[in-house]
């Protein structure tokens, strides 16, 4: 029953974040979050059309999940320092993460389960998106 509220918790976490206009920002002040929203560490609001969800960890790593060809969610907002971790929750597709616009290399194709993380230590706007995807785009705001 545990393990199925989770799955719920973690599902509505994840539409709300693909919500147009939507956007997550790390918070350190909020409460509990769902085991894979985020890794070990930092905390996160989700604020959208729907409603504002504060969630919490304490290191400063953040979650950004890549599913069905999707950057989940698509604009993170934390603060300067912290730290972002892409995972790709794909079956059998790759993907790669690539800040393009501001001349850095694309990452190594990351395969079902592989990682990628950046640490933001300077305030500013990095849009990013998948190399082999054009359509998959997000951006990381660094207050």
């Amino acid at each position: 029953m545990k393990r199925m509220s989770i799955s719920l918790c973690l599902s509505a976490l994840l539409l709300l974040a693909c919500v147009p206009g939507s956007t997550v920002k790390a918070n350190p002040q909020s409460e509990k979050v769902a085991k894979g929203v985020m890794a070990s560490g930092g905390a996160t609001s989700v604020s959208g059309e729907t409603g504002d969800k504060s969630v919490n960890n304490s290191a400063g790593e953040v979650e950004i999940v890549m599913l069905k060809y999707k950057f989940v969610p698509q604009v993170l907002e934390i603060k300067a320092g912290q730290t972002v971790r892409w995972i790709n929750k794909e079956k059998r597709q790759y993907h790669s993460i690539w800040f393009e616009q501001l001349g850095e290399v694309e990452s190594d194709y990351l395969f079902p389960d592989e990682t990628f993380q950046k640490t933001f230590n300077k305030p500013g706007e990095y849009p990013y998106r998948c190399g082999p995807h054009e359509e998959m785009i997000g951006k990381i705001i660094v207050r």
